[in-house]
C-alpha cells in the first residue's frame, strides 16, 4: 500500500508559493511519486537543498526564494515518506540504503549537474552519500547542522558518539507510535514558530499512519559499528577525504546535537580549507527555518565560486 497526502492539506502555505513537480521511482508495490520544488532557469547552475527529520522542502522556502532570485536553479525534493512525496505505511519499508538510492535516482532522472549541495540533518548523510556515488555531478557543499556518523574516535569522528541527545531521541522514537511533528520542530528552535508555520510542518501527515518514515528515521542513524550505514559512511568519508572542491560549514549556535561535526568536516575534507565557514547566531536545529536569509547568503557566496 502506498499513501499519498491529499493536496488540499497544502493549501495556503505561508511564504511557499511554489508549485510541486513530481517524478516516479520504482518500488515493489508500484511506482513511488517523489515531489520536489524546481525554481529558476532550468539551464542555470543548481542548488540542491535536502531536508531532514521530520521536516520537508517547506523548511527551505526562504533559501529557495533567494537562490532563484539570484538566477540559479533551486531544487528542493521531499524524501519519500515526507512532504508531498508518497509514503509507505510500515517502518520496515524504510532503510538508510533506500533513502540514498531514491536520492541518487532523483539526481540521475533530473540529470542534475554542477550541483551545490545544501544539507541539514538527515540531508547530510543522504546527500553526501549521493555525492560519493555521483561525485562528478557536484561542485560544492554547504553543510548546515548535519552529520555523517561513522562510529570512529576523534579526530575521524566525535567523542562519546552517539551521546545523550541522540540516544534519547532514538530511544523515544523507537517506542513511539506517533509524533507531534510541528511541536518537535518548534521545540528545537530558538524562536517560537507561528501557528501557520507549525501547521505547514504538520500538513504532510493527516494522521499517524502517514508517519512511518518520521518514526523510523532516527533508528536508522548508525550508532554502532555493526549497524547498516556505518561501513557505508566510512566509505563516503574516504571519498570526502579526497574532495578538493569547496565545502563550507554553516552550523547554528544553538544545536548541541550536531555542533561537534562541524570541526570533523573542516579537518577531514580538503575542500573545507577556506574562509567561508560561519556560525549562524540565533537559531536552533532547523537553521534554514530560523535564519533562511542568512543561510542563503552563504549558499550564494559558495555558488558564485563553484
Amino acid at each position: 500500500m502506498i499513501l499519498r497526502t491529499p493536496e488540499q492539506r497544502f493549501a495556503a502555505l505561508p511564504d511557499f508559493p511554489y508549485s510541486p513537480h513530481y517524478l516516479t521511482l520504482p518500488h515493489a508495490e508500484g511506482e513511488l511519486r517523489m515531489a520536489y520544488i524546481d525554481e529558476g532557469p532550468r539551464d542555470a547552475p543548481v542548488v540542491l537543498m535536502l531536508h531532514g527529520e521530520p521536516s520537508w522542502s517547506f523548511a527551505y522556502r526562504h533559501v529557495i526564494a533567494a537562490v532563484a532570485a539570484a538566477g540559479y536553479r533551486a531544487v528542493a525534493p521531499d524524501h519519500i515518506g515526507f512532504g508531498r512525496s508518497d509514503k509507505l505505511p510500515h517502518r520496515s519499508d524504510y532503510s538508510y540504503a533506500a533513502f540514498v538510492a531514491w536520492m541518487t535516482a532523483f539526481v540521475d532522472q533530473l540529470d542534475l549537474k554542477n550541483i551545490v549541495l545544501v544539507c541539514q540533518d538527515w540531508g547530510g548523510p543522504i546527500g553526501l552519500s549521493t555525492l560519493a556515488a555521483r561525485h562528478e555531478r557536484f561542485s560544492g557543499v554547504v553543510a548546515a547542522n548535519t552529520l555523517l556518523p561513522n562510529c570512529e574516535l576523534p579526530p575521524a569522528g566525535i567523542a562519546d558518539w552517539p551521546g545523550e541527545i541522540v540516544t534519547a531521541w532514538v530511544g523515544m522514537t523507537a517506542e513511539a507510535d506517533d509524533l507531534p511533528v510541528a511541536d518537535i520542530v518548534d521545540s528545537v528552535s530558538v524562536k517560537t514558530l507561528a501557528a501557520e508555520v507549525k501547521a505547514a510542518y504538520d500538513a504532510p501527515f493527516p494522521d499517524a499512519s502517514y508517519k512511518a518514515a518520521v518514526l523510523e528515521f532516527p533508528s536508522l542513524i548508525p550508532t554502532r559499528e555493526n549497524m547498516a550505514g556505518c561501513a557505508e559512511n566510512r566509505q563516503v568519508w574516504q571519498l570526502l577525504e579526497t574532495w578538493d572542491k569547496p565545502f563550507v560549514t554553516a552550523f547554528s549556535d544553538s544545536d548541541p546535537s550536531t555542533a561537534p561535526w562541524a570541526e570533523v568536516f573542516r579537518k577531514r575534507i580538503p575542500g573545507a580549507d577556506n574562509d567561508l565557514h560561519t556560525t549562524l547566531r540565533g537559531a536552533g536545529h532547523f537553521v534554514q527555518e530560523e535564519l533562511g536569509a542568512e543561510l542563503a547568503e552563504i549558499v550564494l557566496k559558495l555558488r558564485a565560486i563553484c
